[in-house]
């Protein structure tokens, strides 16, 4: 499973099966909470409240499942979310009461935190070692397809068989597709034949860092994640009505907003050819940039340039969704990685739970202005990651300490 037919067959196995975990969970309530909320009674945003639960759990969930895909593998851990997924779906299609939604989507955040992107680069990683970074983009390029599959799906699934079905039908896809496909994953090899594929000079690059920069390192990356699932957070939630703010009519809004998609799968493919050998660090420093970029163009341009705005917002997080999982790879190495990546990942999914509501305020308080708030974020981000220090080989180590 090391050869490259074994890591092309995990990308296309865990690429699918992560289109279906984010097509049922992070995109569901986009189409069905209205028809949640209007038939139980109560507000859309009493539903998006118990997504926002969800995102939390999925928080406290991350790490454990990450420390257990390092011992284990991924294949019990993402196995085990689908059946996460599929009760917690179920759960939903029975709710009777308010109480019922915020306990089913309990259960689908435990199944996001043990079974969406970070659970899915845990898995490439146990399996490839450093050459799991290729798996890694071709699992977010498939998954960057989930919105795309999963809006229209869900819509055309509650226009015939009602929201509950709609979620009984997602319940029983996880169980027919997504389990199967996460069961059928080969077993990790030993800790000795990673490193031993490794190589022991690459292996030993994390350890050039002093425990001191890599808590730095950690630090920086935790904080530039965080910014990254706000802004990406924000704009999916705000974007048409910033653009409104701005000056936009809603239809041209809308339509401009839906560009991001594409330009997010777009970004995925230039860090799949033209970037996949570059730095993981250049690609997150280029990245971050683009966000407060097309906020400068609007700026400048006004409503002209809110097309670009919204390609290059797109291509800069499809890049650092890519570059979320490769740079703790480069610089820490593969041991330990889904363990670290779950911590990694905790504040960014604390932020990414309030972030409509406080990029809410900020909008209603500064009309088009608050796009300037998210562009500072981004551009600290970038900032941090130039003050990251990167691990060297040993060998040009040995040679800065001899002189």
């Amino acid at each position: 499973m090391n050869t490259l037919v074994g890591r092309r067959t995990t990308t296309l196995m865990l690429g699918v099966a992560q289109t279906l975990a984010w097509a049922s969970s992070y995109y569901l309530p986009a189409v069905l909470a209205g028809s949640m909320g209007a038939e139980l009674k109560v507000s859309s945003s009493t539903i998006f409240g118990a997504f926002s639960v969800a995102l939390l759990v999925s928080a406290a969930t991350g790490p454990w499942a990450g420390r257990a895909i390092d011992r284990f593998g991924g294949r019990p851990v993402l196995v085990a979310s689908n059946l996460l997924f599929a009760a917690g779906l179920a759960g939903l299609a029975l709710s009777s009461h308010v109480v019922h939604v915020f306990a089913a989507w309990v259960l689908l955040g435990a199944g996001m935190g043990s079974g969406l992107y970070e659970a899915a680069f845990a898995t490439a990683v146990r399996l490839h070692g450093r050459n799991a970074r290729g798996v890694i983009t071709g699992i977010t390029l498939l998954g960057g397809l989930a919105s795309t599959v999963g809006w229209p799906l869900s819509a055309l699934l509650e226009e015939v068989a009602g929201w509950r079905g709609a979620c009984l039908a997602w319940a029983g896809l996880h169980l027919v597709l997504g389990l199967p496909l996460n069961a059928l994953l080969p077993p990790p090899p030993s800790a000795h034949a990673i490193q031993a594929q490794d190589g022991m000079a690459e292996q030993g690059r994390a350890a050039v860092l002093t425990p001191a920069e890599q808590r730095r390192a950690g630090w920086i990356m935790a904080y530039v994640f965080a910014v990254s699932w706000f802004v990406s957070t924000a704009m999916a939630a705000h974007l048409p009505r910033l653009l409104v703010a701005g000056g936009a009519t809603l239809v041209l809004a809308v339509s401009i907003a839906a560009l991001v998609g594409p330009a997010q799968v777009a970004g995925r493919l230039i860090e799949f050819s033209l970037l996949k050998r570059a730095h993981p660090l250049l690609s997150a420093r280029l990245a971050t940039l683009a966000h407060p970029l097309g906020a400068l163009c609007l700026g400048l341009f006004g409503m002209q340039a809110a097309t670009a705005f919204a390609v290059l917002h797109g291509l800069g997080n499809g890049i650092l969704t890519i570059a979320i999982g490769t740079l703790p790879l480069l610089v820490f190495g593969p041991q330990g990685y889904g363990q670290r990546q779950g911590l990694l990942m905790v504040p960014a999914r604390i932020v990414q739970a309030g972030a409509p509501f406080l990029f809410g305020l900020a909008l209603e308080r500064w009309g088009a202005g608050a796009l300037w708030l998210s562009a500072a974020l981004a551009l600290s981000a970038s900032a941090a990651l130039l003050a990251m220090k990167l691990p060297l080989p040993r060998t040009a180590a040995g040679r800065s300490r001899g002189r």
